[in-house]
């Protein structure tokens, strides 16, 4: 496993400002925007339901919603020990393609909504074909490519209404796109508005991040946003620099989700926590006491990163060995 070596670690908590957000998180729209080798990992055994869930001693793996019967809701139990957790489902990518049953592909460029660039400005056009299995990982494929006007094509998916989860441990092991533009994302956003549109229902970014390898930088962020519906919205989040270049090399990106804690992990190092958030519509835990859904994403351009430019180079791709849920025992 590569060490992590902590050069900057900052906190901020800022005003978002974005109008086009408001219809965001009804259409799960908002772009958020292992340990260090190649090896595929081995897949996992999954025990059989054994009861419970919300809040009891033992997690319900399968919890299917009656009025959605095609979305499994995951109800855990936090994870205060990774040696005392379950592992309550996984995607380990083995098959030669993605489960429909699973995983739900975002196209085009956001235009059918009402908005163009994702309303972040970005310059992709998102194409199903731009992901694919090889040998037990997810490959995202990056292009400079021109389709329906756009210079870029990328791909992303999620699993609304498929597969939503409250509390416990998400995480994933990725290898990261590189260069000026890039930006990839491991995220979720809520199955439901509880709470009102965005971000006062709430958004969990487990990691993200822009530009990876200019000027031999490697961040990573983890963020939440809450508070009222936009423009009232904020968000809260940690920024890590790290030594490791995680476009090389697979790395572990972990999020453990309490009831009053949230924490953010690279390859199993704590880096940020938070305790506090808000939503003027209910009393805190809310937001994060609802059941949230899976989005990887890579996007190219945009209010973030900025554009790409004469150094970044074509193809680019993210790939993700797993993604997995623990309930705690």
């Amino acid at each position: 496993m590569t060490a992590l070596s902590f050069i900057e670690l900052k906190d901020y908590i800022v005003k978002r400002v974005a109008p086009f957000i408001v219809l965001m998180s009804l259409l799960g729209l908002v772009a958020c925007g292992g340990g260090g080798s190649d090896a595929p990992s081995p897949t996992p055994t999954i025990p059989p339901p054994s009861g419970g869930g919300g809040g009891s001693s033992d997690p319900d793996p399968v919890n299917v919603n009656s009025e959605n019967p095609t979305l499994k809701l995951f109800d855990n139990n936090p994870v205060s020990d990774v040696n005392n957790m379950t592992l309550v489902w996984s995607e380990e990518f083995d098959d030669t393609r993605l489960d429909p049953e699973t995983w739900f592909f975002e196209k085009g460029d956001g235009s059918q909504y009402g908005l163009t660039g994702w309303g972040n400005n970005e310059l992709q056009w998102y194409l199903e074909d731009n992901a694919r299995i090889d040998n037990g990982i997810l490959v995202i494929d990056v292009k400079e490519e021109a389709s329906n006007g756009r210079n870029y094509t990328s791909a992303r998916l999620h699993t609304r209404d498929r597969i939503a989860v409250r509390y416990g441990r998400i995480e994933a092991r990725m290898k990261l796109p590189a260069g000026q533009g890039m930006w990839p994302a491991f995220w979720m956003l809520p199955q439901e508005d509880a709470y009102g549109t965005w971000a006062a229902s709430g958004e969990i970014d487990i990691m993200e991040a822009v530009n990876l390898g200019v000027n031999n930088e490697y961040k990573v962020l983890g963020t939440i946003h809450y508070g009222g519906e936009w423009p009232n919205n904020v968000f809260s989040g940690n920024e890590l620099e790290v030594t490791m270049d995680n476009t090389v090399d697979f790395h572990e990106y972990a999020f453990e989700w309490d009831v009053d804690e949230m924490r953010w992990y690279v390859d199993g190092q704590l880096y940020s926590t938070k305790t506090n958030w808000s939503t003027p519509n209910a009393p805190f835990p809310a937001p994060f006491d609802e059941t949230f859904y899976i989005l990887l994403n890579v996007a190219v351009g945009g209010n973030l990163p900025g554009s790409p430019d004469s150094t970044t180079v074509f193809p680019q791709t993210m790939e993700v060995d797993y993604v997995r849920v623990y309930s705690g025992n």
